[in-house]
């Protein structure tokens, strides 16, 4: 699952990207704004956090005891869990969250709030995900492990993918405690059979390390401890701890595959030299989509993840400004006779998204 040998051709209408950065550009410069997050993006990171903490906090003090208010609190982590992934890690992952090196790293480490491993993540999203968007073989997000959904038309078609469209939303609930179990080492061990580029001046094998001492950190605080203080039955606290990452993988899961294994969207692959058929921008247009543009709340808690075609031609450019970069995206496309895709609505996306599944389980 190596992306070396892929070739994007530039001469594949370079005037639309040439073009699209520099209107980009002009937008900023004319608004004197920054290209990074903003007042906005502070506010929502410690609002996120206090939603994230507060319950968590409320469970351990014993101020919360009844079995349904527990699992509430659980409830509301795994909100938080998700809105803290989406809108303060990713942009932080990426490099748009500050113009800090030092802060986009600093708080790039919330992924350890999600149970996950950033150098992992860095590399399977950044590196191949937005790389190698649908591209089958490349893009892990289409690839999920066991075969047990079929997200790409190259996959193997197994007769249990038939009613994919209806037990996917339980598995997409598997997300991040897959993550927090055994995802993040077979995936670390694979990069390293594989001579994976990680975006790290560690060795592997301290890699290793630092991923063990992780997981034992997170499993002692977020639950050994519970366990340990909040004054319930042991069991309803391993219940509210599944349900929070339930929740936090559905929410995922559904945001990030609603923009991408839809309809619309094409999976594009190389041929026998490697070559794709669209340059790197125009292949983000084919495989893309957008959904809910009028979603103020929606956009806000999601980290701009519903302008998706936006943050995969711009990765660099905080999701604070998608909205307002969607307008010059769409009029460029439109002059260069490119595709952009628009799902009016979130409920139409997911319904877009589960019509995908059935085609792709036949």
């Amino acid at each position: 699952m190596t992306p070396v040998k892929i070739k994007f051709p530039n001469q594949k209408k370079p005037e639309f990207i040439n073009e699209l950065r520099q209107e980009v550009k002009k937008y900023f410069d004319e608004k004197g704004i920054s290209k990074y997050g903003n007042t906005s993006l502070i506010i929502k990171t410690i609002l996120m956090l206090l939603l994230y903490f507060a319950p968590f906090t409320l469970m351990l003090s014993g101020l919360v005891v009844s079995s349904p208010a527990i699992l509430l609190c659980w409830a509301m982590m795994g909100i938080a869990m998700a809105g803290l992934g989406m809108g303060v890690m990713h942009d932080a992952n990426h490099g748009s969250y500050s113009q800090k090196a030092s802060i986009n790293k600093f708080v790039s480490q919330s992924m350890y709030l999600l149970g996950g491993f950033p150098v992992n993540w860095k590399y399977q999203h950044n590196t191949m995900h937005h790389g190698f968007t649908n591209v089958d073989g490349h893009d892990e997000d289409i690839n999920p492990p066991a075969g047990i959904l079929r997200l790409s038309p190259y996959k193997p078609l197994n007769k249990i993918h038939k009613f994919q469209h209806w037990y996917a939303w339980g598995v997409y609930g598997l997300m991040t405690l897959s993550w927090i179990t055994m995802k993040d080492f077979k995936q670390l061990f694979r990069y390293k059979k594989e001579k994976a580029p990680l975006a790290s001046n560690k060795s592997y094998n301290r890699l290793i390390f630092d991923l063990i001492i992780s997981k034992i950190i997170y499993w002692a605080f977020f639950f050994v401890l519970p366990i340990l203080l909040v004054p319930v039955p042991w069991y309803l606290t391993v219940l509210g701890f599944i349900l929070m990452h339930f929740i936090a993988g559905f929410i995922l899961g559904i945001v990030f595959q609603s923009a991408h294994v839809v309809p619309s969207s094409t999976y594009p692959q190389p041929d026998g030299d490697g070559n794709m058929e669209n340059s790197w921008a125009i292949h983000q247009l084919y495989t893309t989509a957008d959904f809910s543009p009028k979603g103020r709340l929606l956009s806000w808690y999601t980290g701009g993840l519903n302008f998706q075609i936006e943050h995969h031609l711009f990765p660099n450019i905080s999701h604070v400004h998608y909205r307002n970069i969607s307008k010059l995206v769409k009029s460029l496309a439109n002059k260069y006779n490119l595709p952009y895709h628009v799902q009016p609505t979130f409920a139409y996306a997911v319904r877009n998204h589960t019509l995908m599944l059935k085609k792709l389980g036949r």
